[in-house]
């Protein structure tokens, strides 16, 4: 098998090889895993800092777990995915609110100044709307609509079954527009009405 094998099935034998010494394998694996189980924890945590912290304990936990892994048990990714969930929801239960005046700054992609703060508008609100839904919705909202997982893999990650992550999207869907409800001239939105 090739080391850039995207395959569900490659990532296993990637951490298998890692688990027999192999660090190239563990290197492909880091690359392949990591910036999508960062942009879930960002999201859930609204904290680039927190979601780096959370990502390195999962990768920690993973790679503790490759000399037991058994190929075939559970795809990597939704294990860590996984793993990645249940951290967020520890850190978030544990945190004291604060107000969200920490953001990160956003890079400036945007053609000008209007259009990035415009833009960074948008993202401040969707993060205080997501915070507002409860924590299932908050999940599923991202793991769906923002990082795009497949429902199936996300009743995995969640330990719910397929039926109840659509449910818990939609609900988490009408919180969002209800939370952003009357913001679209503000967000730059036409209202389409």
């Amino acid at each position: 098998m090739a080391l850039d094998s995207q395959s569900p099935s490659g990532d296993a034998e990637l951490l298998a090889r890692y688990a027999s010494g192999d660090r190239t394998a563990a290197s492909v694996l880091t690359a392949r895993l990591v910036p999508p189980a960062l942009a879930v924890a960002q999201r859930l945590l609204g904290d680039r800092a927190e979601a780096e912290d959370v990502v390195q304990e999962a990768m920690l936990r993973l790679w503790r777990a490759a000399p037991t892994w058994e190929v075939g048990q559970a795809r990597v990714s939704t294990w860590l995915y996984r793993v990645v969930v249940n951290l967020c929801t520890d850190r978030f239960r544990r945190r004291v609110p604060q107000p969200r005046d920490d953001l990160p700054d956003r890079p400036d992609t945007a053609p000008g100044q209007e259009a990035r703060l415009q833009a960074q508008a948008r993202a401040e609100a969707l993060q205080s709307a997501l915070e507002t839904l409860p924590e299932r919705q908050h999940q599923a909202v991202v793991l769906r609509d923002i990082e795009g997982l497949p429902n199936p893999q996300i009743a995995e990650i969640l330990g719910v079954s397929v039926e109840a992550v659509e449910s818990l999207a939609a609900r988490g869907r009408r919180g969002l527009k209800q939370a952003l409800s009357g913001r679209q001239a503000e967000l730059g939105f036409k209202d389409d009405a």
